[in-house]
């Protein structure tokens, strides 16, 4: 019988912040390791993605001097370019569409988006990210079209009227979110129209959009730094960070009962929790339960996504969609985290070869093979892109490429039956296959197929993805 030991837990808390000033509550209770444990590996688990993309939100609007700052909050900042191997904030970056950011501080007023008419031939998306990373709603080529239009995008506390001008409202239920305009380029010599497309995106308060009076200011929020990808793996002060977050989400209702358990080891929007006043044995209780939700409950999930058992178009979405499933919730944001919604975009993903070997172009080379009609269904257009493991970042090589594209589909090498082979491997497949080469690293890797608005074939599963085989050398 293990043996149980009870734990007084005498956490006091006084936090500062925009939202909670001086706030101090001391719980004491006593609790078992074991069950401190559980608690912990439920709330890493929960408060991952919310952690995460705190980090990279502060990068992006609030660190300056960060090589990956984009704009102020309430700002845009249009990338003209797309991803490269330099871009290290996110994993699995999408380098098929210039990215414009913005961060939105929803709590004074509400930020008016204000979109151009857009060819009808190009595809562009908005994706409105809250602070738990549900993909709450999407503006854009698929869900409101190309045309022309002003958007208003409000947080949990706004109940106004919609004012005249405005297409649609767009509610999240967290006051910090992000807008990611996805804008498609069509080739290189297309980049001069993507940067006009991107310079009449507009962005601003609800009060300017109307001409009137400026909304109260709100107080200016004091953000803490963020921890680094691989502290978030094993720091209690994790923990430190999931508080500060939840902040700026208030509590759905489906989740009263799940704050409540938090609490008991010191988790909860404006806690201050001090790993210091932890005695020995509760800090190794919590690190335990840490390590468990990667040993055990993110490795079982990991095998099932890399089995096919799992997709991507399973993990990312809204909340109604997700039903509160916080490992899948994770798992999306380890794995590529801001990834689209199914109906937006799917990522057949391949970890393994057809043997179900894990990927390594060390000495090994690989073929993707698809038949002529087969290429992959969608209205708007497909990617396969290349990253290194385990940074999961995109590989540098001799000719700049990191993925293939349906736009490159003239210029593919073609089988006399119609049949596209495209090959992934280190080095070049020999000038007359070179149009169809994926550059891979030497070493483990993984790669990752998109599709844009997919078509129902992809959607409903009547489409395969193709094997990736390996070649005998």
């Amino acid at each position: 019988m293990n043996k149980v030991f009870p734990i007084v837990l005498i956490l006091l808390i006084a936090f500062s912040c925009s939202q909670n000033n001086n706030t101090t509550t001391d719980i004491s209770s006593e609790i078992p390791l074991d069950s401190i444990t559980a608690i912990t590996k439920e709330a890493y688990i929960y408060g991952f993605p919310m952690v995460d993309n705190y980090r990279i939100q502060y990068d992006y609007y609030e660190d300056n001097t960060s090589s990956e700052f984009k704009a102020p909050w309430n700002h845009l900042g249009n990338i003209a370019r797309v991803f490269t191997p330099k871009d290290i904030a996110v994993q699995t970056p999408n380098s098929d569409t210039p990215y414009s950011w913005s961060g939105l501080d929803l709590r004074a007023e509400p930020i008016v988006l204000t979109v151009p008419e857009v060819e009808a031939n190009r595809y562009y998306s908005i994706q409105f990210i809250d602070a738990y990373t549900f993909n709450f709603d999407y503006l854009g080529t698929r869900t409101s079209g190309n045309k022309a239009g002003s958007y208003l995008v409000a947080g949990p506390n706004w109940h106004g009227d919609i004012p005249e001008g405005i297409s649609r409202v767009v509610k999240s239920e967290t006051n910090l979110i992000s807008a990611v305009y996805r804008t498609q380029l069509f080739n290189p010599g297309d980049l001069e129209k993507v940067k006009k497309i991107q310079a009449a995106y507009k962005m601003e308060p609800l009060s300017s959009f109307l001409n009137t009076e400026d909304a109260v200011a709100t107080s200016k929020i004091d953000f803490i730094k963020p921890l680094t990808p691989e502290e978030q793996k094993s720091s209690l002060e994790f923990f430190t960070i999931m508080n500060f977050a939840l902040q700026f989400a208030p509590t759905n209702s489906s989740e009263t009962e799940l704050m409540a358990r938090f609490a008991k080891i010191g988790v909860g929007a404006g806690k201050v929790f001090d790993v210091q006043k932890l005695a020995p044995e509760v800090q190794e209780a919590m690190k335990k339960g840490i390590q468990e939700a990667w040993t055990v409950d993110f490795a079982s999930i990991k095998k099932k996504m890399d089995e096919g058992k799992i997709t991507s178009g399973d993990v990312f979405g809204t909340r109604e969609f997700l039903k509160n499933d916080y490992l899948k919730r994770m798992a999306a944001a380890v794995l590529g985290i801001y990834g689209n919604s199914k109906e937006e975009a799917m990522y057949p993903f391949y970890a393994v070869d057809s043997d179900g070997n894990k990927l390594d172009a060390t000495t090994n080379k690989y073929t993707l093979h698809f038949a002529e009609g087969e290429l992959p269904p969608v209205n708007a257009f497909w990617s396969l892109t290349m990253y290194k493991l385990p940074e999961s970042l995109l590989v540098e090589n001799p000719i700049n490429r990191y993925l293939l594209n349906s736009p490159m589909l003239p210029s593919f090498a073609k089988g006399k039956d119609g049949s596209i082979t495209l090959y992934l491997q280190n080095e070049s497949p020999g000038k007359d296959k070179e149009a169809n080469w994926l550059p891979a690293p030497k070493g483990p890797f993984v790669t990752i197929m998109r599709l844009y608005w997919p078509k129902e074939a992809a959607l409903d599963g009547s489409w395969k993805r193709p094997a990736l085989n390996k070649v005998n050398n």
